[in-house]
């Protein structure tokens, strides 16, 4: 099989790249889900095709067609800090919602739309599209969710596949602090993010198991792509999964944001704890713990969000969500300080008092409801 793991080296798409000075390790990117709405009835419009071909010439390779089409998802470049990328994600939203205007669109961010049906959604054309489509079948028509995904670079694959097994013990905790999308077809969930089991009926998806290196999570990988059972490991919609061609490690558990503030703190606390990880190895050993414990945790923090208990691995109690963070905090400020993030670090407080999922319900009491809610996703936007 031509795409089979090669013995000595492994594949080319495999393949680490080399760290240069002007693109160290600890670099960001950012990408986020939007949605596109009619002002209207604060409905999803179907419009990316028409979206999309509007945008300034130098904004169209920051702004991509999504799974279905009432969203796209805009991207950041390599920054290394979380302001630079905070400002490229600013230009990028002012620029998307300033062309969505004249065609009577309006652009929000939240983990779910509230009261859309599968009925009312369409899949995006295109060629990814078209084969998501064919893999998916009808599941590819439920009710789109919208995540908030972020890139940090590290110096080679061995490091990466370490920090990937850590990585996963803080996975339940960003879910936790970024949950926002209490909200789907117009009732509330009593979860604070509906998006988590709403995309969990995508295959490959959620908390993957431990490798042990980075030839073991080729070897897997490869084995799939050579047999046809998808085209390449960008299928592979883990909450956590190595990027070989960007040379980074992209965290993918977390809901889209309301608004930046929130976004530039859960994009500073990915980046403080893969440099922690990276450097202290601080979860080696809950990494090895049953996966059970983190299918459990990811449950409790979709389900309860800021409030969630989080099972401790290594001891097999359940602690508050602040207090795991105000564990972990003393060990990420020195981290910030080197990395240039440490304003941002501290507005993850902020997100304890009360992540977007409360914020929502807070805004869906107003006397329009749900698309008075919609509104102000947007306004906020």
């Amino acid at each position: 099989m031509s795409g089979a793991l090669k013995h000595d080296d492994g594949p080319n798409w495999a393949a680490w790249p080399t760290r240069s000075a002007d693109d160290p390790a600890f670099t960001v990117g950012v990408e986020e889900e939007v949605m596109l709405l009619s002002p209207l009835h604060w409905n999803l419009e179907q419009a990316a095709d028409e979206l999309l071909p509007r945008l300034d010439p130098e904004m169209r390779e920051q702004v991509c067609p999504e799974t279905h089409a009432a969203s796209v998802e805009i991207e950041t470049g390599v920054h290394r800090t979380v302001a630079g990328a905070r400002e490229d994600l600013r230009a990028v939203r002012d620029s998307v919602a300033g062309t969505a205007r004249p065609l009577d669109l309006a652009i929000a961010s939240a983990g779910t739309h509230p009261f859309t049906t599968w009925r009312e959604t369409a899949v995006g054309r295109g060629e990814r599209q078209e084969e998501l489509y064919g893999s998916m079948r009808e599941l590819a028509r439920r009710e789109p969710t919208f995540a908030l995904h972020v890139h940090v670079a590290l110096p080679d694959a061995e490091s990466a596949m370490a920090v990937f097994n850590r990585m996963r013990v803080h996975l339940p905790m960003l879910l936790a602090l970024s949950a926002n999308s209490p909200f789907w077809q117009g009732r509330d969930t009593g979860l604070a993010s509906a998006r988590t089991p709403l995309f969990q009926a995508f295959p490959r998806v959620g908390i993957p198991r431990r490798f042990d290196r980075y030839g073991e999570w080729v070897a897997a990988v490869d084995m799939l792509v050579a047999c046809d059972a998808f085209p390449d490991a960008s299928y592979l919609w883990w909450d956590v999964r190595l990027q070989p061609r960007f040379g980074t490690i992209e965290i993918r558990i977390m809901d889209a944001q309301i608004d930046l503030d929130s976004t530039a703190s859960l994009v500073a606390l990915v980046q403080c704890l893969v440099r922690m990880e990276h450097e202290e190895a601080w979860a080696e050993d809950a990494s090895h713990a049953p996966q059970e414990v983190w299918e459990e945790n990811r449950f409790i923090a979709a389900r309860d969000g800021h409030e969630a208990r989080l099972i401790v691995a290594t001891d097999g109690q359940r602690v508050p969500l602040d207090e795991r963070l105000s564990t972990l905090l003393p060990h990420l400020r020195p981290h910030a300080q080197d990395l240039g993030c440490a304003d941002e670090l501290a507005g993850v407080e902020r997100l304890l008092e009360g992540t977007g999922a409360a914020r929502q319900r807070k805004l869906a009491l107003g006397p329009e409801r749900l698309p008075g809610l919609v509104r102000e996703l947007s306004e906020r936007f």
